[in-house]
């Protein structure tokens, strides 16, 4: 998952609408996901840009960027990236690797941007955080309106039905001493992962709540936004999607 409102405290973190807003804002979800797979990552972004041949020094939008890790190397291949996410403390961390050709800003999807985009790339299952469905569909509009005539959107979101199939419902991760105590379940067609773990004599709980869209969801909500599936894949190789089997949907659309 990707990477506001701040809480005031970290510890007995409260529940608020959008959970997101909070967690993504500390830096224990850096820590958890600090193992995150990059080489895994560039190898998603070079079989992606070949694919869509975009042209030298493209215009690309790294979408929930987090702290950075794609934007960074899609500017690495030649091309001018702006990276936009709704946690400040993410923007600040990635901001470090800013330069002439490479932007990060604070910025909710939901909302179009002033300029327009050769490519935009939401990745590594930063959808399906709201509340509320309405914003789902605005996001897209948002996303269509921010590309150029000739762009292209890329959606990369988890497979949910191979994410099911597989959910392990309770695990713990040791991470820099910090023991992360994990549950997974599927509730009111969303999937959840609980967090709860102690550092500094402090005891902290957060939720993960991320919606279980289909394929079918998604050109739903696409067909509602005017906007047009082109093609659909199963990994980040770009194999064939299989319903059953791919461990990701990425959906590349206009």
């Amino acid at each position: 998952m990707s990477e506001d409102a701040k809480p005031a405290t970290l510890a007995t973190q409260k529940p608020t609408q959008n959970w997101f807003a909070s967690w993504f804002d500390t830096p224990y979800y850096h820590i958890l996901y600090k193992e995150r797979n990059y080489r895994e990552a560039q190898i998603f972004m070079d079989n992606l840009t070949h694919y869509l041949n975009l042209p030298e020094k493209a215009k690309v939008l790294d979408l929930a960027c987090g702290k950075g890790r794609h934007a960074i190397y899609l500017n690495q291949l030649g091309f001018e990236v702006i990276g936009a996410d709704l946690s400040e403390n993410s923007i600040a961390e990635a901001s470090k690797n800013s330069n002439s050709s490479l932007q990060f800003q604070v910025h909710d999807m939901r909302e179009k941007f002033d300029d327009q985009f050769d490519a935009i790339f939401n990745l590594f299952t930063s959808f399906g955080y709201f509340e509320n469905d309405a914003d789902n569909l605005k996001t897209l509009i948002a996303i269509k309106e921010s590309l150029t005539e000739h762009g292209f959107a890329v959606i990369d979101f988890m497979n949910v039905n191979q994410v099911i199939a597989n959910l392990v419902p309770e695990e713990t991760k040791t991470v820099e001493g910090i023991d992360f105590h994990i549950q997974r379940y599927v509730k009111d067609g969303h999937i959840y992962k609980e967090i709860s773990f102690e550092d500094k004599g402090e005891s902290y709980h957060f939720t993960e709540k991320v919606q279980a869209l289909t394929l079918q969801d998604f050109q739903t909500m696409m067909e509602e936004a005017g906007i047009y599936l082109l093609d659909i894949f199963g990994d980040y190789k770009l194999k064939k999607f299989h319903k059953t089997e791919s461990e990701r949907l990425i959906m590349i659309f206009k």
